[in-house]
């Protein structure tokens, strides 16, 4: 079982060398994929992955990181606006135990703010409502992975 935390300090120490981190948007349609370089400098959008069967959806995920050699995975964790815990939180800390056994150190890092600020961004490029459905999801895990390496490179 790996380490799943939301506590940057401890998802750093188990990446002493660093290494490519994947970050994830995991809703109930989709899962936004997000990749960062080795550094952890910046974090760039991949895919979106629609969602299906999990076994299947687990198996797609697991294939990616390997070929991408991701070291560990940041999934978003939708929090209500005071901080506290809402029923997509629990989702997103099953879907990280879910995943657990791919063997990868997991870091939830809140999200409460990554849709919109995606979503204001594309409106602001005057991009489509169906551009903004395809692009959101992936741009949206960008944003939380970027914050994530933000974090993890500040303080040590």
């Amino acid at each position: 079982m790996s380490l799943l935390t939301a506590d940057r300090a401890l998802f750093r120490e188990a990446l002493p060398h660093g290494g490519r981190l994947i970050g994830l948007d995991v809703g109930t349609k989709t899962i936004g994929l997000a990749l960062c370089d080795a550094g952890w400098s910046i974090a760039s959008p991949a895919h979106t992955v629609s969602r299906g069967k999990f076994s299947k959806d687990k198996i797609a995920l697991a294939a990616f990181m390997e070929q991408q050699q991701v070291k560990g995975v940041v999934i978003g964790l939708p929090l209500n606006l005071d901080g506290s815990e809402s029923p997509r939180s629990q989702a997103s800390r099953a879907f990280g135990r879910n995943i657990a056994d791919l063997g990868l150190p997991i870091l939830f890092w809140d999200e409460r703010w990554s849709t919109q600020a995606v979503t204001r961004t594309l409106l602001e490029a005057d991009a489509s409502r169906a551009r903004r459905e395809e692009l959101v999801d992936k741009l949206a895990a960008s944003y939380i992975l970027q914050g994530a390496i933000d974090g993890l490179m500040t303080g040590f």
